[in-house]
Formats: C-alpha cells, structure tokens, sequence
C-alpha cells in the first residue's frame, strides 16, 4: 500500500503549533515570528509534506501561472531576463509561461490578460495594444514600454547609453560614424537613435546622408548593414558604426570579414546589450551591457507587490555599463 501523504496536521504536531500558524508560515509569512517560522519549516522538512498548489490556488481563485510576453524567443538578448524572472517567481511558487509575441495571435494574446489565464503578466513587447491590457490583470513592463498603459516599468536610460557608444567613438578620433537602429516606431529603436543623435550633436557631428541605416535588430540586418557600408566608396565610409543591438553588430562583422577587411582596423563596431556570444567573438564585441537578470528579478517582483495590492506606478531605471573589447580602436587615418 502507498503510505499516506504528510498532512498539514502532521507538520503542525511536529512544529508544536496550531494547523493555522502552519497555513499562515505557508501563505503569509511576513505574519509570523522568525523563530515559528524555522520551526514550521523544520517540521516540513521532517515530515515531508508538500503544499498542494493547485488546491490553495483553487481556494484563492488563481492560476499559480505568470505569463512573459516576448516579441522573439529566438534573441538571446531575453534568455537572462527570463532566468530573473524565473527565480523570483519560483521562490513565490508561481509558474512562469512564455508568450512568443511573433509567433501568436493577436487575440490569443489579449486572452492571456483575461482573468483566469494567468494571476499577472510581464510584457517585454512595446507593441502591445494598451487598451487590451488596461484594468484585466496586474501589468509589469520591462525593457520596452507600451505608450497609453499605466503600469510599472523597469527599464535602462536607452539614450543616455547610446551617448555613453558615441562618446566612446568620438574620444578614440572618430568623425564619421554610422548608425544601424532597429524597426522604426519600435520605443527602444527611437530612443537609441534620438540618443545617438544628441551625442553626435554634442560633439558637433551628425548622421549624414548614408551613415544611418534601419535594421530590425537581426543578424540578417547586420550583414545587410556591411553589404551598404561596403558599396560605398571607402573615402566616405564610416569609420565607426553602431549598432542598437549586438545581433546586428555580429552579422556586419561577419560580413565584412568575409570581404577581407578587419575590425577594428578598418571600421570599429559597438554593440548593444552585452548577449553572452559576443565577448567570444573574434575580435570580442565592445557593447553595451544591459543587467539583464536584474532587469527581469526586479520586474517579477514589481509583479508580485501589485498582486499583493501595491498601486505605485513608478518607473525603475537601471544603470548600463560600456564594455570595451577589441572591436573599436583609433581610426586608420584621421576621418
């Protein structure tokens, strides 16, 4: 015969106290003393009870489930800020799904807010339709931002860290310098270019004629970047370029590489956003480093004060660092 499960009276015999402190250690233990606590928590151990989540879920109307809406499982840009996510969340004991926004349906999206699909929901896609998500189920956006939506955003300083890869460029003897964004009207593509812009700006340059190019944040779009910057005549090439992610920083690398040129010898590269491929490239990427597992550890535990019945809104913008490797040094010849 299978032995019987642990029951919470059994852990509450061990532990010397009611059944109620028990349920409380497990559910709000903020309301207990620490010395109960470790004592519930010993006798969850000696005992081996396990919670039924499903059942407490049930009994509190909620799914146990929070959905990460993504625009490209295939970036590995997200693949830290789901890991932060993750731990928090677990620790909570939810579930965390993931929501390819590309690849799923409009409405098959907008049900995710539905109540009963999920307890809340972290968007990482700044094209999400506003009204769909207002006033559903609690809302955290992080890395890009959905105009119209009031919810709680953890973020970086885009501009500023754009300014941060110009003002590198400029210091090491760069005037001609390139632009690749992402897809226009995307939020963070118009914040880095608007940042690119103003740094240029400050140091008495701009993005003229050929040097700023629209990408769509690929590798793809990176050697398609190298194949224009190739085309034109080397006098009037940029001598720097940078990129708004490092996908594309990549993918032009690559590209002019194979055509027999060097980096950073005949172009420097900056990227942005510090993916873990790239200090292992050849030459290693000077990027812009997002604290990705902060970004998403902070947005699960906005998440998670808002289901606790927390109405502040406020933004949470987190420092970027300029990490220099050996893709960007001094130009050939004055530019």
């Amino acid at each position: 015969m299978r032995p019987n499960r642990p029951k919470i009276s059994d852990v509450a015999r061990v532990a010397g106290v009611s059944t109620a402190t028990v349920s409380r250690v497990l559910s709000n233990p903020d309301l207990v003393s620490s010395d109960t606590r470790e004592a519930v928590q010993e006798a969850i151990r000696t005992t081996g009870y396990r919670l039924n989540l499903a059942a407490r879920n049930l009994r509190h109307q909620r799914t146990g489930s929070i959905v990460a809406l993504v625009p490209n499982l295939a970036n590995p840009f997200f693949s830290e800020i789901l890991s932060g996510i993750a731990a928090v969340l677990g620790e909570a004991g939810y579930n965390l799904l993931v929501a390819d926004t590309c690849r799923t349906s409009a409405q098959a999206l907008i049900d995710y807010a539905e109540p009963g699909r999920a307890d809340g929901l972290i968007a990482l896609d700044g094209r999400l339709p506003a009204e769909e998500l207002k006033g559903k189920v609690p809302v955290v956006v992080a890395c890009e931002w959905i105009p119209g939506l009031a919810a709680p955003r953890v973020k970086i300083d885009n501009r500023a860290a754009a300014g941060l890869a110009i003002d590198h460029l400029v210091a090491l003897g760069h005037r001609r310098i390139g632009h690749v964004s992402g897809p226009r009207g995307n939020v963070l593509t118009e914040a880095r270019l608007s940042g690119t812009e103003e740094a240029l700006t400050r140091h008495g340059l701009a993005l003229a004629g050929d040097a700023l190019q629209i990408g769509d944040f690929s590798l793809n779009s990176g050697r398609d970047a190298a194949r224009r910057w190739l085309d034109l005549p080397a006098a009037t090439r940029p001598t720097a370029m940078f990129f708004a992610s490092d996908p594309m920083a990549c993918g032009f690398i690559g590209e002019v590489q194979r055509h027999g040129l060097k980096v950073p010898e005949d172009v420097s590269v900056v990227g942005f956003d510090d993916i873990e491929l790239v200090a292992h490239m050849s030459p290693p990427l000077t990027t812009i480093r997002q604290p990705r597992h902060d970004i998403g550890r902070l947005a699960a535990e906005r998440l998670l004060a808002r289901l606790k019945g927390e109405t502040a809104m406020d933004d949470t913008v987190l420092p970027v660092d300029l990490v220099v490797r050996g893709s960007t040094a001094a130009p050939r010849q004055p530019a």
